[in-house]
């Protein structure tokens, strides 16, 4: 009999940063899982602590600014490679510094209308009817 394998869980966070009208949308680099994908930048969080902690960490590891996390816009939950990854969006601002790209390979100030031109990774795409 087959043994069942029970996926991992993860948390993950994303950052929707507007500026007036616009949205910042970053590509995924040639080295990261679903390369050349847009995304909302963010990451992992880790054990201990809060969505909005690591939502702040990982945007100054990311694109080397400092934010301001405003209020959540959806959780999605995705499966890859046998990990379920529970993906939580807060709209957030730039509240200092200049972007500067460190895992990603570009970014954009995009309006919503423009949301269809770009192949969003996984779990974004689902949330973009959410934002406003």
């Amino acid at each position: 009999m087959k043994k069942l394998i029970k996926p991992r869980e993860m948390d993950v966070v994303a950052a929707v940063l507007k500026d007036k009208e616009k949205f910042l949308i970053a590509k995924r680099g040639d080295n990261q899982s679903f390369p050349s994908k847009w995304e909302f930048p963010g990451g992992k969080v880790e054990k201990g602590e809060s969505f909005e902690n690591a939502l702040i960490r990982e945007i100054k590891e990311e694109l080397n600014v400092n934010i301001n996390v405003l209020k959540k816009i959806a959780s999605e939950k995705v499966e890859v490679n046998n990990i379920i990854i529970s993906i939580h969006y807060f709209y957030a601002e730039i509240i200092s510094g200049a972007v500067e790209l460190v895992e990603h390979s570009d970014f954009k100030w995009v309006v919503k209308s423009d949301f269809n031109s770009f192949d969003f990774i996984i779990g974004d795409e689902r949330i973009l009817k959410f934002i406003s």
